[in-house]
């Protein structure tokens, strides 16, 4: 018997999301032929399927939960993700590297349509560089996909999808959510290893010394529209992620790599990312791209035996980014 798919695993996660549809706030419709899961575009969604959509982000390779947790001395929540296998989960998997942008769809109207795209659809695409790097393709029979948008696939999106993933359109399953609903908080919240991941990748760090990844960061309140909703959800990251990284080999080279890791080493860090956003004309391009990381995080050499930290988690601009009123304004 083969080694099970990225998206095998994933298609196991749509499909109890899909048939407990009612019960977590979403719909299960179409696009085309494929079938479309809307977590959050039209409809509410709601915290557990948060929970499910990040973990078909991550192949199901990972447990996801949301646990008590502290914002300074305010009691908040914190989504929890404890990575098996880091490299697959995470990179060929839930990082969101695959822009799904079209111009004209459909074509008569005029109108483009744009997606950030993640999940287990990206290994069977497989035009990122980041695959050169890091492995991960596949072929599958089937695909699953994530699409963070405020509008829902319409049939062009999905053939254009299937196309380039080579399946037939009916085994594609996408599932759409807007940044600012619950279904985005929590996914994106949940993306705390993915972050300082693709960091150690961009400073040349060999990831398959990581063998195992744990993380918490703070779940953002639900904002008023996407632009504030970008904002709130990096924060989360930046300014709020706890992450454990389990390493082999030695431990200077770790040491080397984790004071350059977490936010804080990069010149951006220190205001709200709507702040850092809007002072670069909303180009995420002109951001440091050593920002994009998580506020502290330990790296466990388990050849070793020793531990290293680096970074912190800034309770006030995390306060300021999710508009927590004083005390005494309550």
């Amino acid at each position: 018997m083969g080694k099970v798919t990225l998206n095998a695993r994933a298609m196991r996660v749509a499909d109890e999301l899909a048939g407990s549809a009612d019960e977590l706030g979403v719909t299960v419709g179409s696009a085309g032929k494929a079938r479309l899961i809307d977590a959050g575009v039209k409809q509410t969604g709601s915290l557990q399927a948060g929970v499910m959509v990040a973990r078909a982000c991550l192949a199901d390779l990972a447990h996801v939960c949301l646990v008590p947790g502290w914002i300074g001395d305010r009691p908040h929540i914190d989504v929890v993700v404890d990575v098996a296998k880091p490299v697959e989960a995470c990179m060929a998997s839930q990082y969101a590297g695959w822009q799904i942008n079209l111009p004209g769809v459909p074509p008569a109207s005029g109108k483009s349509y744009f997606a950030m795209g993640s999940g287990p659809m990206r290994a069977a695409y497989g035009k990122e560089e980041l695959f050169d790097d890091t492995g991960g393709r596949e072929s599958p029979d089937s695909v699953v996909g994530v699409l963070e948008t405020g509008k829902l696939p319409l049939a062009e999106v999905a053939c254009y999808i299937a196309q380039r993933c080579r399946v037939d359109e009916r085994h594609v399953t996408l599932i759409a959510a807007r940044t600012a609903s619950l279904v985005g908080s929590v996914q994106i919240a949940a993306r705390s290893v993915e972050t300082a991941l693709h960091k150690l990748h961009a400073l040349e760090f060999d990831l398959s010394r990581v063998v195992a990844g744990f993380g918490a960061a703070p779940l953002p309140p639900v904002a008023k529209d996407d632009m504030a909703a970008i904002g709130r959800t990096n924060d989360a990251v930046l300014y709020g992620a706890r992450v454990t990284l389990m390493c082999t080999g030695d431990d200077e080279s770790l040491q080397t790599a984790g004071q350059q890791l977490p936010a804080g080493a990069s010149r951006d860090y220190g205001q709200p990312f709507a702040q850092i956003f809007a002072r670069y004309d909303h180009d995420f391009y002109k951001i440091d791209p050593l920002l994009f990381s998580p506020a502290l995080i330990t790296l466990q050499n388990i050849t070793t035996g020793r531990s290293f930290t680096f970074g912190k988690v800034d309770a006030k601009v995390l306060a300021e980014s999710f508009g927590f009123a004083a005390a005494n304004s309550l």
